[in-house]
């Protein structure tokens, strides 16, 4: 009878030791999925923007960049903006829109946003005065900030870095599509 009870009391314990092992590997794997920082970079900027008419119409200027939350290029850069936005807090308004939200479509269309990253620069006024296209490096982005600070010549559109494509289905504002050619909404490559 007293090893029936003991293996009960090993049966209890051997549980008891593979529930706070699973325990432990969960919380191992939640802490290498997400690191240290629960919010990635990108999510930290995407929250902190403004609403798009408030900023182009606040007398600063103002850099949008659209991104998707699957886009790697912009996961990519979004350390380097994450850092500028902290040096210009209170200078340039940075926004981002979620190409896959609905509400933006209207100005991706405006906006001839085919790839991701894609940076659309505004003066002070709300005026775009420059797009950019790709990975831009925090060196980089510094530049262009103080361009736009300055109301200097901002760099060319030849200032291309990695990139997410965006194919959308095509629209009749858009003669860059054959219209034959069938485009999987926001395949990217």
């Amino acid at each position: 009878m007293k090893t029936s009870s003991q293996e009960k009391s090993l049966k209890q314990v051997q549980k008891i030791v593979l529930f706070l092992s699973a325990l432990f590997f969960a919380a191992l794997l939640f802490f290498f999925r997400s690191g240290t920082n629960s919010q990635a970079p990108i999510d930290q900027l995407a929250r902190q923007s403004l609403e798009l008419e408030i900023a182009l119409a606040n007398g600063r200027p103002t850099i949008i960049e659209f991104y998707a939350d699957w886009c790697e290029a912009c996961r990519e850069m979004a350390p380097a903006m994450l850092s500028l936005a902290r040096q210009v807090d209170d200078q340039i308004d940075i926004i981002l829109l979620n190409v896959d939200n609905t509400k933006w479509q209207d100005l991706l269309v405006k906006y001839e946003v085919y790839g991701i990253p894609q940076l659309n620069l505004f003066d002070a006024s709300g005026n775009l005065s420059g797009q950019l296209v790709g990975v831009k490096k925090e060196e980089d982005l510094q530049t262009i900030a103080h361009a736009l600070l300055q109301n200097k010549e901002l760099p060319s559109s030849s200032f291309i870095g990695k990139v997410s494509n965006l194919n959308r289905l095509p629209n009749s504002s858009i003669e860059k599509y054959n219209a034959t050619e069938k485009i999987l909404p926001m395949s990217h490559g």
